[in-house]
């Protein structure tokens, strides 16, 4: 199959402006935000580690992780059978398949799949709004990538520390309102937060993402890092920004 046809119609070609990277996207469905590209800027990938993304989407973590990286394997999961043909599509059109994989599987049942202790590093951007209240159709693409119709925050990370090799690192980007939780979470399943960034649209404003860094048996000391603005004015990015999208 030429790289031509790999893009179906209704579909867009995007380029990453990393490595010759490209990225398929359907606009009808869901298309990465700032959300995935401050993850793979905050999370950490030593050379020869292997990562598993759990809810890949269309694979732009696995993809990015890949780019700016000098980790071994990349693997993404996910359940959607339309995000994944896209992804391994786009893995299939960027001629990387060596590297980065995309299963389809419930990250729910991310350790059967798998198996337990079996990577250095998990990421996720994890659906953020409780359950379904609101939704006008809770099985579209969009509803499943933002709700907990799926998953929960508990199957996350659950599945995130059975998946990890002693010490090995998960990193996550979720909403502030949720710490509480998280934080709760992450404790149960003995997974030791280590580092945390709140972003900030404007540099007046209450933050609306959170990063996370947490290892898998750690010792407790949390680092909050100093606070990530997105925006000097409308439209506008401040330095930091452009230099987490130039990857």
């Amino acid at each position: 199959m030429t790289d031509d046809l790999l893009i179906k119609p209704g579909e867009r070609l995007d380029d990453l402006e990393r490595n010759n990277l490209k990225i398929i996207q359907d606009p009808s469905r869901f298309c990465f935000g700032m959300d995935a590209v401050l993850l793979s800027g905050f999370a950490r990938v030593k050379q020869g580690e292997t990562v598993i993304d759990l809810g890949t989407g269309n694979g732009i973590i696995p993809i990015l992780l890949y780019g700016k990286t000098e980790g071994k394997h990349f693997t993404g999961l996910e359940i959607q059978s339309e995000n994944v043909d896209m992804a391994q599509r786009s893995v299939q059109y960027n001629k990387i398949g060596g590297a980065v994989d995309i299963v389809e599987g419930d990250l729910c049942r991310a350790t059967e799949i798998f198996g337990r202790s079996v990577c250095d590093v998990v990421t996720s951007n994890p659906p953020y709004m409780l359950g379904n209240h609101g939704l006008v159709n809770p099985d579209s693409a969009k509803a499943v990538a933002r709700h907990e119709v799926l998953c929960t925050l508990d199957d996350v990370v659950r599945e995130s520390a059975g998946l990890l090799k002693p010490n090995g690192r998960f990193y996550m980007v979720h909403r502030p309102f949720r710490l509480a939780e998280i934080f709760e979470r992450l404790h149960f399943y003995k997974l030791e937060p280590k580092r945390m960034r709140l972003v900030y649209p404007f540099i007046d404003k209450e933050p609306n993402m959170v990063l996370i860094e947490a290892v898998r048996g750690g010792n407790p000391r949390l680092t909050v890092e100093k606070p990530l603005i997105v925006y000097t004015a409308p439209g506008v990015y401040t330095e930091e920004i452009h230099e987490i999208y130039s990857f």
